[in-house]
């Protein structure tokens, strides 16, 4: 599994809520060159330009006066004659932000605002290739921001040392638990508490063995452990925190690097993977946990989001993790309706008994994507409008009903028209609750390479190619090295 698609745009490789866009990245690949020429070469003086994948292009602008993103943005006020067009770039993470580095590193301009994975925005602000924005926003708008933005979100816009805003984060993502409810139910669980206080992994996990066994489904729990971007990011990184664990001790490092403790040995880690350990192998592995049943199949080390949902929502399976987007495909009454439970991620050690702040208790990954202004755009000021347009809660609001992209400002989750959003308004709750307790990578410039170094380790120790300790000792070595050749390049 080569493909390290980031968890926040795989979500929408899946069916949207207004259309299916087939073959998203083969068709954004073809058509990035075009679209850049022609946006570029003797554009409109009032148009600006963005980067973004076809699922937001689709909702940019729409046809017959249905609503769209840029009425919704001159209704906030932008000038009429201020348009909006989108660069369309290709669905993989990994490859748009390459492409962002180049354009950057050339200074070429169009586009003017740049849509980055939350992933790898602050390494771009760290290489001075974003545009200050508390200093270039006005004021009131910075505050806004500052005051109803999820602030998980806004650590992965900030300058790591000023603190100073160089993104706007146009919607955030979490993971979370899917399950069948009826059938956990119908074997003698109470799951009437798991949407606002989740299990324990030790109920959850027996929960679904029991479920699993008197259906004679296929599998238990699916989820996602392929060899890519998000297993370190987030399903590995929310089974960690919620052993508390962390990858460089408390939520306190994750977002400076060269001078953080390497944590990735400590016992609490090693029982995550003996954990992923039993549900993948059950008790023949000596390395499993005990107490744990075997509920998920050997192919989660090759499962990415949309392979992983295919059992759970065919109804092969009994639990599920994911991202919202597949409240929409589980939840629908095609599928399972009510019967479908919603939570974030159970635990297995409380957030008073972690060694380390902010780890512990239940736990949903934060992914998403901020919108950055370029420092070379010719069009700053309009871009710039543009920009506070969208700090607007109508426009949060529209992007949340026409595409099911989650409001940064998560309150207005509430607000929302049901009819509009779908089944995913069965569950504001788990998603308030999932933004309260989201847990971010470590975002800082050396993250891509440690996010490498991470999964690959990881995904050794869970299909079984190394042990839970050697794989650890040996990831542990590669972050120090990490880690010394970060603070080396900062004088020490």
């Amino acid at each position: 599994m080569g493909d390290e698609t980031s968890v926040s745009e795989r979500r929408r490789e899946g069916p949207s809520r207004r259309s299916f866009v087939a073959g998203a990245s083969a068709v954004a690949a073809v058509g990035t060159t075009a679209i850049a020429g022609c946006l570029g070469r003797g554009r409109s003086p009032n148009t600006v330009v963005m980067t973004g994948a076809t699922d937001f292009e689709e909702i940019l602008h729409t046809e017959d006066g249905e609503p769209s993103v840029q009425e919704a943005l001159w209704d906030a006020g932008l000038d009429e004659d201020v348009r909006v067009e989108l660069q369309t770039v290709v669905s993989d993470s990994v490859q748009r932000m390459q492409e962002a580095q180049s354009t950057l590193q050339a200074g070429r301009s169009p586009p003017d605002i740049h849509m980055m994975d939350s992933g790898w925005t602050i390494p771009f602000i760290l290489r001075e290739q974003t545009t200050d924005l508390s200093e270039a926003l006005p004021d009131d708008v910075v505050s806004r921001i500052e005051d109803d933005y999820l602030e998980d979100a806004l650590e992965t816009a900030r300058h790591p040392e000023t603190g100073n805003l160089h993104g706007v984060p146009l919607f955030p993502d979490f993971g979370l638990m899917l399950y069948r409810q009826d059938l956990i139910e119908d074997v003698g669980y109470d799951t009437g508490d798991w949407a606002t206080e989740p299990p324990s992994w030790e109920e959850f996990a027996n929960a679904v063995a029991d479920a699993r066994s008197e259906q004679g489904l296929q599998y238990g729990y699916t989820t996602q452990a392929a060899a890519y971007e998000g297993l370190a990011c987030c399903t590995f990184n929310e089974v960690m925190t919620t052993w508390g664990g962390g990858y460089f001790g408390g939520a306190e490092n994750l977002f400076t690097a060269g001078d953080r403790p390497i944590t990735v040995d400590d016992e609490s880690v090693l029982d995550a993977i003996r954990m992923m350990r039993a549900f993948v192998h059950g008790d023949d592995d000596e390395h499993a946990l005990d107490g744990y049943p075997q509920i998920s199949p050997s192919a989660i080390v090759q499962w990415s989001e949309q392979e992983s949902l295919g059992p759970f929502a065919d109804g092969d399976a009994v639990a599920h993790r994911n991202w919202p987007f597949a409240i929409d495909e589980a939840g629908s009454d095609d599928a399972f309706g009510e019967d479908l439970g919603v939570m974030t991620q159970p635990y297995a050690v409380s957030e008073d008994e972690a060694e380390f702040e902010g780890v512990g208790g239940t736990a949903a990954a934060l992914g998403g994507w901020h919108l950055t202004l370029s420092p070379y755009t010719e069009r700053a000021d309009l871009a710039l409008e543009v920009l506070e347009a969208f700090t607007h809660e109508d426009v949060m609001l529209t992007i949340f009903e026409l595409q099911g992209f989650l409001p940064p400002n998560i309150d207005l989750v509430e607000e929302a028209d049901p009819d509009e959003i779908g089944p995913i308004a069965r569950y504001t709750d788990q998603i308030q609750l999932a933004g309260e307790n989201a847990i971010s990578r470590p975002v800082t410039d050396v993250w891509p390479e440690q996010s490498a170094l991470i999964f690959q380790e990881v995904h050794a120790a869970y299909r079984g190619a190394k042990a839970p300790e050697a794989a650890m000792t040996d990831l542990a070595d590669r972050l120090e090295g990490s880690e010394q050749e970060v603070a080396e390049q900062h004088g020490g």
